[in-house]
């Protein structure tokens, strides 16, 4: 499989697989004085399956796994994790977290970095099979501080799993790669996935959930807007996209009826419509120069700011 690979739908794993809860959310409200970040939410997340949180900036993501990983405890509602409380050592032993700032020593080799993680836990994962799979292989004594990004990335995942977890918390992974480190660092996570843990996956990167995820969770003011596979979420917004190069000033496609967005990218202009068809036709009577013109399925990002009324980024 090369790192450009992305996981098919048909692939995922069946549902028989999933059946078992791993972690919930039952009713579940935060508040931070006037503000409630969280908002009466039901969520279960079920063993061996990829699940995505995706929202705006404020949307309660965080405020989510925050809960999940027992750092906030719930206004009102029961979270848990392993049938019991995410606070319970038993389940914070089952359980790992990859977070965005990691505050690791930049003057300790790779190995040593992983060794003195598994010296934290009773059972843990074998130092040649964490090496393997974060793809350290041949870097295990260079220093941290020696590391490209993507290796530093790819060395917090293995610390991740130096405790052999059977549910992982990956924030936002692979922010600040570029593409090749992102795909490569996707294709560790890949194998992490297939030996059937359990992972919750946030991100700013669609396409990130798109190829990793069995299932997203649209999350928008606290409270859940879609729950379902990456092909269920998209089949939510019914709406195409024009891209053309065309004349035709972009105030004035706005008040075309069934056009619900335009943007310039490059020199082309692109309309996310609702009526393909008539679209099409308008804009070829409209403008019989127009060229390049291409249509389109909705993707994730289309139906993300459909079922958030366009309220910006995902992070």
């Amino acid at each position: 499989m090369t790192t450009a690979t992305v996981r098919q739908t048909e692939t995922r794993r069946p549902p028989e697989v999933v059946s078992t809860p791993v972690a919930s959310l039952e009713n579940v409200s935060k508040r931070f004085g006037s503000i409630e970040a969280v908002k009466d939410v039901d969520l279960v997340i079920r063993a061996g399956e990829v699940v995505a949180l995706l929202g705006p900036n404020g949307a309660g993501k965080t405020t989510i796994v925050n809960l999940l990983l027992g750092l906030l405890r719930p206004s009102k509602g029961r979270v848990q994790v392993f049938g019991q409380s995410p606070n319970h050592p038993a389940s914070r032993m089952r359980t790992a977290a990859m977070l965005q700032i990691s505050g690791v020593p930049e003057t300790l080799k790779v190995r040593e970095h992983i060794e003195l993680f598994r010296s934290y836990y009773p059972q843990p994962l074998p130092l040649k099979d964490a090496i393997e799979i974060a793809g350290l292989t041949g870097l295990e004594n260079r220093l941290y501080g020696k590391l490209s990004g993507g290796q530093q990335q790819r060395l917090h995942l293995a610390l991740t799993l130096s405790g052999n977890p059977d549910l992982l918390f990956l924030d936002e992974p692979t922010t600040g790669l570029d593409v090749a480190s992102r795909r490569g660092l996707w294709e560790q996570v890949r194998q992490v996935i297939d030996q059937g843990r359990t992972v919750v996956l946030t991100t700013h990167y669609l396409e990130e959930a798109d190829a990793l995820a069995d299932r997203i969770v649209l999350i928008d003011q606290g409270r859940i807007k879609a729950d379902g596979t990456p092909a269920e979420i998209k089949a939510k917004t019914a709406a195409k996209r024009i891209r053309a190069r065309t004349s035709i000033p972009m105030t004035d496609l706005q008040n075309w009826p069934g056009v619900s967005g335009v943007s310039q990218d490059g020199g082309a202009t692109e309309l996310l419509v609702t009526n393909a068809e008539a679209v099409t036709l308008k804009l070829l009577t409209a403008d019989p120069n127009v060229h390049d013109l291409e249509v389109v399925s909705a993707g994730l990002e289309e139906a993300f700011l459909a079922l958030t009324n366009g309220n910006g980024d995902s992070q």
